[in-house]
């Protein structure tokens, strides 16, 4: 009998997979199938598929099409999967799923000691977004949550205070949010309670130039940061 696929094919044919994460990956809060989905990411940029689609994976694996796009979601979350954006010669966007920080990471071994306090508070700023808005968070919204706190450094509280009072204030967008914490920054605000005398502050000194004696809602910690 003759094979057309070879032994010597099939062990060059191998993907290479870091032991140090079979053996330590729930300390990075994932469970068995996101770390699968993980893998069959590798697989398929290995494989020259550097974005591969939840209906791609699906084909691949047990889950349907809406698990594979809900993992892909947590897995963002989490900051274990980044999605890279470029322009080719001609302008056209071109996206890319990254693994290279949850590798290095993995590498460092930076998250195996220690209390996962901080990370659990990143996670507890996507479910509060989730909550406000009502519906799960794009892959666009959910990375530029992570360059809030990753890039720009924004403390998480602040950001949560941002989100409340975009809430109270009635415009619930991301441009808006990112606004007040870029306001908040150029100003050395770095706390919740220095965004608060600020905003009391503004309004303070708003209702003195005021003439109109009609009754307004208490507006004094939310202001609209984008026509200051």
């Amino acid at each position: 009998m003759t094979y057309k696929y070879s032994f010597q094919s099939f062990m060059k044919d191998q993907l290479v997979i870091p032991a140090i994460l079979l053996k330590n990956y729930t300390k990075f809060n994932l469970n068995e199938t996101e770390v699968m989905v993980l893998l069959q990411i590798h697989r398929f940029q290995m494989d020259g598929n550097s974005f591969p689609t939840p209906n791609e994976l699906a084909d691949s694996m047990t889950l349907d099409v809406q698990e594979c796009s809900a993992i892909l979601r947590k897995l963002i979350q989490k900051n274990i999967l980044i999605i890279d954006q470029s322009h080719n010669d001609i302008n056209v966007l071109n996206e890319s799923y990254s693994l290279e920080d949850f590798w290095k990471k993995i590498y460092t071994e930076k998250d195996f000691n220690g209390d996962n306090s901080a990370q659990e508070k990143e996670m507890n700023i996507f479910i509060l977004f989730e909550q406000e808005f009502g519906r799960p968070l794009s892959p666009f919204e959910i990375e530029t949550i992570n360059i809030w706190i990753d890039q720009e450094e924004q403390v998480p509280s602040l950001i949560k205070a941002a989100l409340r009072e975009a809430v109270l204030m009635g415009k619930l967008n991301f441009r808006y949010i990112d606004r007040i914490l870029r306001e908040w920054k150029r100003k050395g605000i770095r706390s919740v309670d220095q965004a608060r005398n600020h905003s009391r502050q503004f309004h303070t000194n708003q209702n003195n130039q005021s003439t109109k004696q009609e009754p307004q809602r208490d507006v004094s910690l939310y202001y609209n940061w984008l026509e200051e």
